[in-house]
């Protein structure tokens, strides 16, 4: 076979794979803005979906809390998480390797089974459901996410420049605020990403964990499929991914995550 063929069947499956991921989700988004509640063809093109949804109290209750808890899950993920792999890099001490080792389970283990364990967990120790114990529970899932990404860009960092800082008369503080922090700052800003995504999305701990009535958007979403589903979910679903997108492409334009520029 020659390259070309090569290289144009490699084209065909990327765009196959690219059709794959997408396709439902530009159907999704053409659906919120179609009149038929049914999603009946011929198309018709409509805000009501929309409008309906500024109107609609309890989705965007439930959106402003995921939001909001979102934002206090990746402040407290990334600052712990950021902390906990400079400690990591810079120092060595007894049973280092197994606790690197132990941040991993909690990615791998089914989220069915952490929000059972969670819930049982804070029941047991008198906190039981409500935001406190789902705030919790999202840090704790999107903590080794941050944990991965800030240690692997700081596998790039080159040692000297700390112990150069530090025979100029730099303080660790100062160190770590001018050399280090600058340095694995890409590896942050992708690490909060990461927790945002994780927390925003989470649906089976805030499941478990949240007080009837006092829903995050995820659980909402699946509550009004199991009810009856509207175009409205469409339409939040739609703003979502656009907003999600948008601050990806800002990020990756104005962050270095692949290295030097």
């Amino acid at each position: 076979m020659s390259n070309r063929f090569l290289a144009g069947l490699g084209r065909v499956y990327v765009a196959l794979i690219l059709v794959f991921l997408y396709a439902p989700i530009l159907v999704m988004a053409a659906m919120s803005f179609n009149a038929s509640e049914f999603y009946q063809l011929p198309f018709s093109f409509s805000t009501e979906w929309y409008e309906r949804l500024w109107r609609n109290s309890e989705i965007l209750a439930a959106a402003w809390r995921s939001v909001w808890i979102a934002v206090i899950v990746t402040i407290v993920a990334t600052s712990l998480g950021t902390a906990a792999s400079v400690a990591l890099f810079r120092y060595e001490f007894r049973g280092k390797k197994v606790l690197q080792v132990l941040l991993f389970p909690p990615i791998a283990i089914p989220w069915l089974i952490t929000g059972t364990a969670m819930l049982v967990f804070f029941f047991g120790i008198g906190l039981g459901r409500g935001t406190p114990a789902v705030i919790i529970g999202h840090v704790a899932l999107a903590l080794p996410y941050v944990i991965v990404v800030v240690t692997a860009r700081l596998t790039t960092f080159d040692r000297t420049l700390e112990e150069a800082a530090r025979s100029l008369g730099a303080s660790p503080w100062k160190v770590t605020r001018s050399v280090t922090i600058p340095w694995i700052l890409p590896g942050i800003i992708a690490g909060g990403l990461f927790a945002f995504a994780v927390s925003f999305d989470q649906f089976v701990v805030s499941y478990f964990l949240s007080e009837p009535g006092d829903s995050t958007l995820p659980v909402l979403i699946y509550t009004s499929i199991r009810k009856g589903f509207t175009p409205e979910i469409n339409a939040i679903s739609t703003i979502i991914i656009a907003a999600s997108m948008s601050i990806m492409l800002l990020a990756a334009r104005y962050s270095n995550f692949g290295g030097e520029r």
